[in-house]
């Protein structure tokens, strides 16, 4: 087991280069011991097992307690020796460091990076500017954990002030996906640069992330039945609506309940102007109404130029307001008044 342990630890030096630094320190220990053995006299604190590796410690480090310290001249040789040591050591190590930070900074940088994440956001696809606005959106609303799959046409991280992990590399290719963390995401946006490749993403993604709730734009919204041919739980936002798709990110589903507003034959948006014979009224008082005679529920209202969206039920509509509401059928003046009388 022992072996084994150095054998690993050996090789995890040597691939880091940390070799360098354990072999000074190493050196100096134990050739420093018997030196100063040599240099102070018999019977000295110094030099017993239990105190010499903290004195070796503290004065490599350049620390210097004082708790222990060498009584003769050739004493304070040995000591210069192991401050010198000690000092080329972190000198090393400082290096070391710097250089393997360097390195993790460029791996984030180009995109070659392993993502850990769990539960997290990808975004695939990478167009400049709305990507950034997306991203920007997506923080707004809380969502942190995000990672960029980009193709290999954005050769560094687009957005590395953002707290955004990147992944690059071609987005088809299962081995970029999984790098991206797709299997444990709990979102995937597919948003890239036509529909023809928006349709062979959504096939790669749908394999590599079955768990996820996944989102596809596209600019013809007819092709929307090949994409759900592909996997039923994919939803699809037209491109063109960048807040509708942080919406579907957030709020799974809600872009379903767009797509059945603005289809015919279900549920429609419709507005109608109060009629002045009913007086000033309450919010309250007229979404009842209207909802227990017409199924109408009130979305906004508009009061000279002023648009309140999702009015309070205290509030007051003056005559002549105009309505915004959902409701299976259009309302005439007429139906408003009947149903508030």
């Amino acid at each position: 087991m022992f072996f084994f342990l150095s054998r690993l630890l050996a090789r995890w030096m040597l691939d880091r280069g940390w070799l360098l630094p354990v072999v000074v320190v190493v050196f100096v220990f134990v050739t420093s011991w018997p030196l100063m053995v040599l240099a102070e006299p018999a019977g000295s604190e110094l030099v017993e097992p239990g105190n010499y590796w903290w004195y070796f410690v503290v004065t490599a480090a350049t620390v210097g307690y004082g708790d222990f310290s060498p009584g003769t001249t050739a004493g304070h040789v040995v000591g210069g020796y192991v401050i010198v040591g000690g000092i080329a050591t972190l000198t090393s190590v400082f290096t070391r460091l710097a250089s393997t930070l360097e390195q993790a900074k460029g791996r984030r940088m180009q995109g070659v990076n392993t993502v850990a994440k769990t539960g997290h956001t990808v975004l695939v696809g990478y167009t400049p500017g709305r990507t950034e606005r997306i991203v920007a959106q997506l923080l707004a609303d809380d969502v942190r954990a995000l990672v960029l799959c980009a193709g290999d046409e954005v050769p560094v991280h687009p957005m590395p002030a953002q707290p955004v992990d990147f992944v690059r590399g071609e987005l088809t290719a299962a081995d970029v996906l999984a790098r991206a963390g797709l299997a444990r995401a709990a979102t995937v946006l597919v948003d890239v640069g036509d529909d023809n490749e928006a349709l062979a993403v959504a096939v790669t993604v749908g394999h590599a992330g079955p768990a996820a709730h996944i989102v596809v734009t596209l600019r013809d919204m007819e092709r929307a039945d090949l994409v759900r041919y592909v996997d039923s739980r994919i939803r699809c936002v037209p491109w063109h609506t960048p807040r509708m798709v942080t919406e579907e990110i957030t709020s799974p589903g809600i872009a379903e309940v767009y797509t059945e507003l603005m289809t015919a034959g279900g549920a429609g948006t419709y507005s109608v102007v109060l009629p002045d014979s009913l007086g000033g009224l309450s919010v309250e008082r007229c979404g009842i109404a209207l909802g227990r005679a017409h199924g109408a529920t009130i979305l906004a209202v508009r009061t000279g130029d002023a648009l309140v969206v999702n009015p309070a039920w205290d509030g007051e509509l003056p005559a002549g307001a105009t309505l915004y509401y959902v409701s299976p059928r259009r309302l005439t003046a007429g139906d408003v008044a009947d149903a508030l009388r």
